[in-house]
């Protein structure tokens, strides 16, 4: 018999509404000092400018506003469960880079259009409860989860920002932490099963991979790495081979190898 599914841990609405801000406000600020030279500078992801880039991380929020703005879709549960988003993101690449370029091309005044999208989410999100169903591009979803969604967007393009000019913004911890348990949770959902412990601390460990389970002492397969390299393991910023190479990743164990498991997001 195969190893039973993870269930999705729980997040608190209010907490994860309150990172998704925080993170947005620390981008904001950033975006609000560049230079037009910074402003075209290329980033890792394809084509993009750093413009491109900052027009995008405006629509973590907005896509939340927009849904809220729609009627709640039927139905009393989701379509859509939180540990399978991150494997639904494939394939909407090409759509969302000609919506990026849009949106950039309409706003020449990026804080704008920040100014808009924050406004927009502090009228609307605030009153609404976690448990309401919204509509998505990947399926309908509580909100709560959708929000949690968020601080993936945000914290993982906070990273491309700060990899592209070389600026140092800062990661909200409860953004962070909220990305970093869904990504590994999402991970211990697709390979079900005792034999490898993922540790990424503090935020998270989870056990992976069938086989032998582990219940007492040191585990004989265990990956350890940082929050943010975790990220971009799990979205294909950086692949396990490299990431083992620069000693961002500590494995141990015959079974300690995620590579074919990698990257989670397309």
């Amino acid at each position: 018999m195969p190893p039973a599914k993870k269930r999705s841990r729980t997040y608190d609405a209010t907490k994860t509404r309150a990172a998704v801000l925080a993170q947005f406000a620390h981008v904001r600020e950033a975006v609000r000092a560049l230079t037009p030279g910074q402003l075209a500078l290329p980033t890792r992801l394809g084509d993009w400018t750093v413009r491109e880039l900052a027009a995008h991380l405006t629509m973590a929020l907005s896509r939340v506003t927009e849904s809220l703005e729609e009627p709640e879709p039927a139905g009393p549960k989701p379509g859509l469960a939180l540990l399978e988003w991150p494997f639904s993101t494939a394939g909407r690449a090409e759509a969302i880079a000609d919506e990026t370029r849009t949106l950039a091309a309409a706003y020449p005044g990026l804080d704008t259009l920040y100014a808009e999208v924050t406004s927009r989410f502090d009228e609307r999100v605030p009153e609404v409860p976690g448990d309401r169903l919204v509509t998505t591009r990947a399926g309908t979803m509580r909100l709560g989860d959708f929000l949690v969604t968020r601080t993936v967007e945000l914290v993982t393009h906070t990273d491309d920002l700060n990899a592209a000019t070389g600026l140092d913004i800062p990661y909200d911890r409860q953004a962070l932490a909220a990305c970093t348990r869904l990504l590994a949770d999402a991970l211990a959902d697709r390979a079900p099963g005792g034999s490898v412990e993922v540790r990424i601390p503090p935020f998270a460990v989870v056990q992976c991979i069938g086989g032998p389970k582990h219940t007492r002492g040191t585990p004989p397969n265990v990956v350890e790495t940082a929050p943010l390299v975790w990220a971009r393991l799990a979205t294909g910023r950086t692949d396990w081979a490299r990431a083992l190479d620069a000693a961002e990743v500590r494995a141990s164990g015959e079974r300690a190898d995620l590579a074919p498991l990698l990257p989670l997001m397309g």
